[in-house]
């Protein structure tokens, strides 16, 4: 027997957003409150798929995203190391994010 799923639970089942995995990450479209559950799946299912490099656009606005970001990185042991977009790749707006091989 299934177990029940909750009203509450469905809602998330049906608000849920598919997105592709290629190693960029673009925050915009999400509520900043996801972000701490985000991007750690997002980079687990990275290296799941071989991709160690990844572009993680949390836009400039006052940089309280890219510390939120920045400390979730911090706590991720497979994140080997993380720099700004730099010229090309976002500057301030956008973190490079060099992972782990799984």
């Amino acid at each position: 027997m299934c177990p029940s799923v909750s009203p509450d639970e469905e809602a998330d089942f049906e608000d849920a957003i598919e997105i592709p995995i290629d190693g960029t990450l673009d925050l915009h479209t999400f509520h900043p409150r996801d972000v701490k559950q985000l991007v750690p799946d997002y980079l687990q299912e990275c290296r799941e798929r071989g991709i160690l490099q990844v572009r993680v656009v949390h836009g400039r606005g006052t940089g309280a995203l890219r510390k939120t970001v920045h400390a979730v990185l911090d706590r991720l042991d497979y994140v080997e190391s993380y720099t700004p977009g730099g010229m090309g790749g976002g500057g301030w707006g956008a973190t490079l994010v060099h992972l782990c091989k799984p």
